[in-house]
Parts: structure tokens; sequence; C-alpha cells
């Protein structure tokens, strides 16, 4: 059962509150249990490899300040410092918040190849990386709004 496996496999993950790298278990849950806990959309998009409508999603054009975290397991990815308008309709940030917090396979659906990036705790799809972004990486992080929440900074 997948929600059984290697339940004490212990990873790195970047936390921004705390500015420091701690060990923590990777979350496995079973497919019951992930649409408990997940909107339809998350789930579909986050667990089941989806993809929302272009210009659609709720941050696509959001400037609220914050942290963007795993729908699914609340981990840091990206900071809103980071994002900015690719015209793509998908919410894009040119780094994650750490490299520990995000991995990446090669994804060869839809008659080419792309790379997919996903939650390094629990494996939720993220979205796809290309080499196309701004300075200072090159990079473009495109992500879906349903597999983040927006965790806003105080104002304080």
């Amino acid at each position: 059962m997948e929600g059984e496996k290697n339940k004490n496999s212990l990873i790195p993950i970047y936390f921004t509150n705390s500015d420091s790298v701690k060990m923590v278990e990777k979350i496995f849950k079973t497919e019951d249990e992930w649409k408990s806990i997940l909107s339809p959309e998350s789930y579909h998009v986050a667990r089941k490899n989806g993809t929302e409508p272009a210009f659609t999603g709720k941050y696509h054009d959001c400037h609220e300040k914050g942290i963007y975290q795993c729908v699914c397991c609340g981990t840091d990815l990206f900071e809103s410092e980071t994002k900015f308008d690719s015209g793509t309709g998908w919410p894009s940030f040119w780094a994650p918040v750490a490299e520990e917090n995000v991995v990446s396979k090669k994804d060869r659906s839809l008659f080419m190849v792309r790379t997919e990036v996903l939650c390094a705790r629990c494996h939720g799809h993220l979205g796809h990386v290309f080499d196309d972004g701004p300075l200072p990486t090159g990079l473009r992080y495109c992500m879906n709004s349903a597999s983040l929440k927006l965790v806003k900074k105080d104002k304080g």
C-alpha cells in the first residue's frame, strides 16, 4: 500500500520561518487520505499530475507577499519575491526557497520532454521548470495554483 512505504525515510527540508534545514520524514498517504484533505481540483493537479487551465488559477495574477507552500503537506516552496509575470497564465518563479524542497524528473507526456517539478516531501505535482526565465537563474518554475497555498507575510 502506497501510504505505508518508507514511513521512516528522512530528508532535508528548508524552513523559511527558522532559516534552517531540518531532517523531516517524507509524507506518504493513501489515495483516499489525499482525497479527504484536498479539494477535487487540488487532488487532480497535485496527486494525478493534472494542469489547471491557463489564467484560471488564483495565484497567476496574485501580488500578495508571502511564502507559497505545498497544498498537500505545507512544505515551503517559493517566496513571493521570486515570482514574476511570465505571460503564460500560471504563477511563475525564478527559484524555489531551497533546492532541498523540490525535486525534478523527466516528463515525457503530451509528446514532448519537459522537467516536472515535485514537492520533495510528499511528491505532489507542482508544475514544470523551463530555461526561459529571468536573471539571476534564467529559470521559469511554471506552477499550478491548485498545488500551492499562499501564507501571507505579516505587515508588522
